[in-house]
């Protein structure tokens, strides 16, 4: 009981954390801003939608593909089909409550292919870590292919901060993380070597051999190139829905693959923060065009809600088609 009213509370949490983006957004824009968000949607390019919403599907089909992959080294050999499915079904819970659609996709998949919803779970995990390697992969390359102007932002938003010049490169920033990094490393290392009983740290010790696993299992992965072709095709497909974005609004036309990847590396990020980014993802984007001059807040809106739609309307037919294809499948067996 007390772990339902936890998830409940933190789903209202993460609801009115998006609600809230979403009213503090419009509300601190001005009547001409306004005026100017209205008039450069009713002005958008929306066939240029239609290429975006096949990219997102690609990358969700690829996804589910991945997923398979790392099943069949259980033992099991789930159809294509049930897992893209049950991977759409996730998408779509994911929406509305955070987390919840990794625990539904493995429900369903373990009930209409019979495997153990513990292994699925495992496999999850995995993905969330790879995935996770993935992202800070997209953030080094995003900083390293235009070091100059990410350096200039950084600058900006310091002295926004402390109304001081930031008078230093962007390495020594760099520099100082790395720095920061090594010092909680070694002061992790020896936390967990004098204090190695204790539970806290029992656990944090528990989620390192985790970590360490998952990674050790993708290595031993018998379609590891498969695996790996997949990852890369994901991640390209969600930078190429923000490229072809671009050219759906004349503010962002000019805008190519540095400033997608600038867009990527913070959306990703704004989908945590509220169920499906909404509030968070516009605002997230809208910052980080200000790095290219271009203060348009309808480019977040027009991409949030075209990925949004297709996970809701894929993510219902992909329930129905669940359980007629399985339902048909039991009957002819009969």
């Amino acid at each position: 009981m007390r772990k339902k009213i936890f998830a409940i509370l933190q789903y209202l949490l993460f609801l009115g954390i998006g609600i809230f983006l979403t009213w503090w957004q419009f509300s601190r824009m001005t009547s001409l801003e306004l005026v100017q968000f209205r008039e450069s949607l009713i002005h958008a390019r929306y066939v240029v939608i239609i290429p975006i919403l096949i990219v997102a599907l690609l990358s969700h089909i690829s996804r589910a593909m991945r997923w398979k992959i790392m099943i069949e080294p259980l033992g099991y050999h789930p159809s294509t089909a049930n897992t893209f499915y049950s991977v759409m079904c996730g998408y779509f819970a994911n929406t509305f409550l955070p987390r919840a659609g990794e625990i539904l996709r493995c429900t369903l998949l373990s009930r209409y292919e019979k495997i153990p919803v513990n292994k699925l779970i495992g496999t999850i995990l995995i993905e969330r870590i790879f995935d996770l390697f993935c992202y800070f992969l997209v953030i080094i390359f995003t900083i390293l292919i235009q070091i100059n102007t990410v350096s200039d932002f950084i600058k900006k938003s310091i002295e926004n901060i402390t109304h001081k010049n930031a008078n230093f490169p962007l390495w020594e920033i760099l520099s100082g993380l790395f720095l920061l990094s090594l010092i909680i490393f070694f002061i992790g290392r020896w936390i967990f070597t004098k204090y190695g009983n204790n539970k806290h740290v029992i656990k944090a010790k528990r989620i390192h051999i985790g970590l360490k696993e998952g990674f050790l299992s993708i290595i031993r992965l018998k379609k590891r190139r498969a695996f790996l072709l997949h990852s890369v095709f994901i991640w390209s497909m969600y930078l190429l829905e923000i490229i072809i974005g671009f050219h759906a609004l004349q503010a962002t036309s000019g805008l190519g693959v540095a400033a997608g990847l600038s867009v990527l590396s913070l959306a990703t990020l704004a989908m945590i923060v509220a169920p499906g980014g909404i509030g968070a993802f516009p605002i997230a984007i809208q910052q980080v065009l200000l790095i290219y001059s271009i203060d348009n807040i309808s480019f977040g809106w027009l991409i949030w809600g075209a990925t949004t739609a297709i996970i809701i309307v894929v993510g219902l037919i992909s329930f129905g088609l669940l359980i007629y294809t399985n339902r048909k499948k039991n009957e002819t067996k009969q």
